[in-house]
């Protein structure tokens, strides 16, 4: 049974620099959304760290939403927040999957991303997950997306772009050309 199992939680995060997150949620099932919500908000808030929340209207333009933020935007992470409850259709997995799938690809161009998406058979599920009581998977997607930060953080400066290519200037060439040192 899942509920007798023990998890390591790892300690909070830790910064000499102030963070700032956008916490991407759909309030689609307001209530399991606002208490996810509140645990994320207590994470980021409990190291220190500053948010914004923005609000689109379904798991599907959550990733979408983030990519536009860190193009536009000065955001250090962020948390996605949301709730997929098993219907009569095969809808459930395509929203599943493409929205897990689109976040995947954007944390492995860069972006510090907690995924706090719950994908629950069942309302009863997600109220057990959402819970600000008991395992709030907000402020553990909150964690994790500080965790990133502070990785990136500790192996290099911060780069803006979305995309595996650095931008021209950070190209570092391994020798000079024959005919154009300077190239």
């Amino acid at each position: 049974m899942a509920g007798a199992e023990k998890h390591y939680i790892m300690p909070r995060a830790e910064f000499d620099k102030s963070v700032k997150l956008a916490v991407v949620m759909s309030p689609y099932y307001k209530d399991i959304a606002d208490n996810m919500l509140a645990g994320a908000v207590a994470e980021i808030e409990a190291a220190g760290g500053t948010y914004e929340v923005v609000q689109v209207p379904g798991a599907l333009e959550i990733p979408t939403a983030i990519g536009i933020a860190e193009r536009m935007s000065n955001f250090d992470g962020y948390v996605a927040l949301g709730c997929v409850i098993r219907g009569e259709t095969t809808h459930y997995e395509t929203v599943c999957n493409d929205s897990s799938r689109a976040i995947q690809l954007l944390g492995l161009q860069g972006l510090c991303i907690g995924n706090g998406i719950l994908t629950v058979e069942n309302r009863k599920q997600a109220e057990v997950r959402a819970d600000p009581a008991d395992q709030n998977k907000g402020g553990g997607a909150a964690a994790a997306a500080l965790h990133l930060i502070a990785l990136g953080r500790k192996w290099g400066a911060q780069r803006k772009g979305v995309g595996f290519l650095p931008d021209s200037e950070e190209y570092k060439l391994a020798g000079e050309l024959k005919d154009n040192p300077t190239a």
